[in-house]
């Protein structure tokens, strides 16, 4: 085990700890995610969705952070995702429920079963806006996510070289983007495997739980994108 291992694991183990221990710590978290809910997924896609991408770099190339990784970048780019997807996951689960209820003729069964306790009505209706926000919205954000890596990666992953170059999206989607892996590997088999059934056990979850929920999700993702690399 190297030395940045140890610190990581001490760092990660610290934090689970002060959680758990320290009832206001708990408190003042829950109370902030529910005052302040997209300001708090910012930080928490931030933080764990770089760490994420770390750990994956530690597991192909066996070091957290290297040249041109672009730590500052990818801090903002996962905190501007983060507030994109809980802004989408807001959507999805108000709109899955309506079109549930009146195109399906539910007469608010599902708004019933979605907001009571854990049942299989709440897990039909976890699972629906699951499929729905995989299926329709996941897409776009996947390619959104991959033409700002390429970005990062060729403009130094230097904020400064990431606001002063043109993201140029036409070019990266036609000419950097390997749809081989994109579509046959991140669309077709982790939306479908992965995504469906992790957000299915997101949205059955407390909602202030859901955002850190879905953002240690991008942590998992990292590590089985970076084995299959």
């Amino acid at each position: 085990m190297k030395k940045a291992d140890l610190i990581t694991i001490l760092i990660v183990v610290a934090v689970v700890c002060g959680f758990a221990f320290i009832p206001s710590a708990w408190d003042w978290f829950l109370t902030t995610t529910t005052n302040h809910g997209l300001l708090m997924s910012f930080f928490k896609f931030a933080i764990l969705g770089t760490f994420g991408e770390m750990l994956a770099l530690r597991i192909r190339e066996g070091i957290y952070i290297k040249k041109g990784f672009g730590l500052l970048p990818k801090l903002l780019i996962w905190g501007v995702l983060g507030v994109v997807i809980a802004s989408a996951m807001t959507i999805f689960k108000t709109g899955t429920v309506k079109l549930l209820d009146g195109g399906f003729h539910l007469n608010g069964k599902a708004a019933e079963w979605f907001g009571g306790d854990l049942s299989w009505g709440k897990a039909f209706v976890a699972l629906c806006v699951s499929v729905l926000m995989n299926t329709l919205f996941a897409p776009v954000f996947m390619t959104f996510h991959k033409i700002t890596d390429i970005h990062v990666a060729e403009t130094g992953g230097t904020l400064k070289g990431f606001f002063s170059h043109p993201l140029n999206i036409r070019e990266k989607m036609s000419k950097k983007i390997n749809w081989d892996i994109q579509y046959g590997f991140v669309f077709a088999k982790t939306i479908p495997l992965f995504w469906y059934p992790m957000h299915t056990i997101t949205f059955l979850l407390p909602g202030t739980l859901q955002v850190l929920f879905a953002a240690f999700l991008g942590v998992a993702l990292g590590v089985i994108l970076s084995i299959k690399k």
